[in-house]
């Protein structure tokens, strides 16, 4: 059973939750019954609004903010992302129930990927407060790039994404690689500035991107800057030595790859070039990167615990 927002509130009152549905996320049509019972059952009053189109989250959250104590959003990393901002005005804590297909951002925060051990993680209650970034004044929090992700965004058929989950990215990257070209650009860092001519730039906020890659293998959420790095070889045929670096975060060694770290980036490409964030066209060159330390509070698990499920006892008492 759900709960309007307008209801009346008193002092013993429940906290009061703004679930955000995404219809059209790859688990979207799944029954919320299950999460609705655990996150009643852990004091929450629920109320329930569904959206069509990734605008509508922000809309929603300001439409509603004065009516919850907290925002959840059920769908991908794009649905989540949209809802930073909003989220950051409101300054409302933001529940995350992972049902896209890469779940990045649930991944960098040790959520739960079952549905109803994620909503137990809002209903206890533990927060986290991470880093938000913004290009052009779009939020993300995993990474925001321009070049070959950017194109496998814009070539990747939503129906495609939603049958088959990370196979469909495959089969729409390999479609994007066979075509792919360098582009020039400006990397403009703490006032200093270098052309290249790359693939892809890459600025993460968050770890993890792109169904597990690592952004940096010391990046992490509330580490206060962004990760960028760019492809810079001439040809794709050694990318697929170095897929192996970046599901590990390494990929910084090879010298085809340029990294950098700072709190803030300028890109400019000769053309406007498309950026993609979490998995969506949101803006274009020039693009202006910046980070937002600690800047919204999600719900996840305590750092004891995501201890104890990295490194089980060897025993029980």
């Amino acid at each position: 059973m759900t709960h309007r927002l307008d209801s009346p509130l008193n002092q013993s009152a429940p906290r009061r939750a703004l679930l955000l549905r995404n219809p059209k996320a790859r688990r979207g049509q799944e029954s919320i019954a299950p999460l609705l019972q655990r996150l009643e059952g852990g004091g929450l009053k629920v109320a329930v609004e569904t959206f069509e189109a990734l605008p509508e989250i922000a809309r929603d959250i300001v439409r509603l903010r004065h009516r919850a104590d907290l925002v959840i959003v059920c769908g991908g990393d794009g649905s989540v992302s949209s809802a930073a901002l909003a989220a950051m005005e409101s300054g409302l804590p933001l529940g995350i129930i992972p049902m896209g297909t890469a779940n990045d951002l649930a991944r960098t925060l040790d959520i739960p990927m079952d549905l109803a051990a994620a909503a137990d993680v809002i209903a206890r209650g533990e927060t986290r407060a991470v880093d938000v970034g913004t290009v052009n004044g779009h939020a993300f929090f995993n990474v925001a790039s321009i070049g070959l992700s950017s194109e496998l965004a814009q070539s990747l058929d939503p129906m495609l994404k939603k049958r088959f989950g990370r196979l469909g990215y495959a089969l729409a990257a390999m479609k994007v690689l066979t075509r792919a070209s360098r582009f020039r650009a400006k990397i403009t860092e703490k006032g200093r500035a270098i052309d290249v001519e790359t693939y892809q730039i890459a600025v993460g906020n968050g770890r993890h991107y792109g169904g597990g890659n690592v952004v940096q293998e010391n990046a992490e959420i509330d580490d206060g800057h962004l990760d960028l790095y760019s492809l810079e070889m001439k040809n794709l045929g050694k990318l697929a030595l170095m897929l192996r670096s970046f599901r590990s975060g390494t990929h910084g060694a090879w010298r085809e790859v340029r990294t950098a770290k700072c709190v803030e980036f300028d890109i400019e490409t000769k053309r406007p070039m498309p950026v993609n964030t979490d998995g969506e066209i949101v803006t274009a060159t020039p693009a202006h990167f910046k980070v937002h330390p600690k800047a919204i509070s999600i719900f996840a698990p305590a750092l004891r615990e995501r201890a104890e499920t990295a490194f089980p006892p060897l025993y029980h008492r």
